[in-house]
């Protein structure tokens, strides 16, 4: 760590590896002996064009994304896609939810707009701890999509199995966990995520969409929402958010630097269970997720009683262990470890803890 780095456990817009900012900075003021900053230069430029189709060439080998994919670099936020969605897929006005959390519950309460979801599933009543059991769910057969966030940022749950929707394309919004595990795209027919929590600062949306759903777009589908139109215009139809997707080209060289997502899984799977083996033996701290549904991402938990949290978070700042904070929805605390955080932030937090616990008795 540079010195006075801090471990930043922001929900995101989060940390970004050290080997990744260190290379933006090198590369500022004048990218690949062209001059000028990545910043500056024209997206319609050779080298500019160079630096997006490499990212996406990047991207496809480290998911195992299939030629009858299409790779977006849009913008927005996976907030946008919760309406682009629905215009691009709701053919029949028809469509699953599955609520798990506050941006599945956003998702189904803006496919309102354009026709009628149907929640199958909202785990509102439960305080969002757990997802469903594949048992649990009736699902549409006549659904345009089933619509699930894989994992939940603010609880701290993830989907730990892959939904069954026979022949109904299954939209997963993964903005809080792409690039943390090794999925098959193949699974999905839509895969959305905002880029500033695992890929890139904030202003970079990466939409992966499987051909055969290009093309139903409603016909007051503004322009820059249309798959169909972004996928041929090879996500130029307007200017990209190019300083992110060029980050996210980096980053991408630093997960295959490690050995790519399984090998990345496996660090992140390691950093988890130091993190819930504590909270599991610890008399002090709750954790919010049910067992089977806890996050690799997002480890969600409390004390009980509000002062001492408080009291926690405040003490941790102060060592450089920041954005503690739970949010607002569950309270307590919350710590993402996203793959940009070092299995020593994540030792020195539960060093911090254990102490903690230990004073505060």
């Amino acid at each position: 760590m540079f010195e006075n780095r801090v471990y930043n456990f922001s929900a995101g817009p989060s940390m970004l590896p050290e080997a990744v900012l260190c290379r933006a900075r090198d590369e500022m003021l004048n990218y690949n002996g062209s001059g000028m900053s990545v910043m500056e230069m024209s997206h319609r430029s050779k080298v500019y064009d160079d630096i997006i189709k490499s990212c996406e060439a990047k991207l496809r080998k480290l998911l195992g994304i299939p030629d009858n994919y299409k790779v977006l670099f849009l913008q927005g936020g996976a907030s946008l896609q919760f309406a682009s969605i629905p215009m691009n897929l709701m053919k029949s006005g028809k469509a699953d939810y599955i609520v798990t959390g506050q941006f599945s519950g956003n998702a189904a309460k803006e496919a309102r707009k354009y026709g009628t979801p149907n929640v199958v599933a909202d785990l509102k009543e439960e305080v969002f701890k757990r997802i469903p059991k594949q048992s649990e769910l009736s699902l549409s057969p006549d659904a345009d999509y089933v619509h699930i966030c894989v994992n939940n940022t603010i609880y701290g749950t993830h989907w730990n199995y892959v939904l069954d929707t026979k022949d109904v394309p299954l939209v997963a919004d993964m903005s809080s966990c792409i690039l943390s595990e090794e999925i098959d795209v193949t699974k999905y027919g839509v895969i959305c995520a905002g880029a500033q929590k695992n890929m890139a600062p904030a202003g970079l949306t990466v939409v992966i969409v499987r051909d055969d759903l290009l093309g139903n777009a409603r016909p007051d589908t503004p322009t820059v929402m249309d798959w169909k139109v972004m996928a041929e215009k090879e996500s130029m139809y307007n200017t990209p958010s190019t300083y992110p997707i060029y980050v996210c080209g980096l980053v991408l060289d630093w997960i295959e630097s490690l050995g790519g997502i399984g090998e990345l899984e496996k660090i992140n799977r390691a950093k988890a269970a130091l993190l819930y083996d504590f909270l599991d033996e610890s008399k002090m701290f709750i954790p919010h997720a049910d067992r089977d549904s806890r996050s690799l991402m997002n480890v969600t938990f409390r004390t009980g009683d509000e002062e001492l949290d408080a009291k926690f978070v405040k003490e941790a700042s102060s060592v450089g262990l920041l954005t503690l904070k739970g949010h607002r929805s569950v309270g307590g605390m919350r710590a993402s470890i996203y793959n940009a955080m070092p299995v020593e932030g994540v030792e020195k937090l539960v060093a911090f803890m254990r102490d903690f616990e230990a004073k505060n008795k």
